[in-house]
């Protein structure tokens, strides 16, 4: 039978996971909400993608969160933020940034929202972001 200190650690790694599984839900169905917007699984990684081009990596899974958008517009000044760092694989100079969250960190759900609306318009065809509301000038 478990102790006290590993139910207590089993219940908390439960609802990070949970509140992890929550953000992402709703990250997703944010990014999922612009014109052509498709959810596909590259590398086993979920990324959202714009006629066929990706606009957001979602973090895998488990109890943190991760993001990593294009940011044409805000990357340098979003780089000063403590959670986020130049996306790996040579993505960062070309203005990707990824946004990490461990399990017990607040998560600036709209701040991110910002972001993936930023990375949509940088990377969808003129034509689809036409159909948006006005926003940052990008092209």
């Amino acid at each position: 039978m478990p102790g006290l200190t590993t139910t207590l650690c089993y219940r908390r790694a439960m609802a990070s996971e949970s509140t992890a599984s929550r953000i992402e839900a709703e990250l997703l169905a944010f990014a999922l909400g612009y014109p052509e917007a498709t959810e596909e699984f590259p590398w086993g990684d979920r990324v959202v993608k714009v006629k066929g081009k990706v606009f957001v990596f979602m973090g895998s899974g488990g109890d943190a969160v991760g993001i990593s958008v294009k940011l044409p517009l805000s990357a340098e000044d979003v780089l000063a933020l403590s959670f986020t760092e130049r996306t790996r694989y040579g993505l960062g100079q070309h203005g990707w940034v990824t946004a990490r969250f461990e399990p017990d960190a607040v998560v600036p759900i709209e701040l991110l929202k910002t972001w993936i609306d930023e990375s949509y318009r940088a990377v969808a065809p003129k034509r689809l972001v036409a159909q948006l509301p006005a926003g940052p000038r990008l092209r």
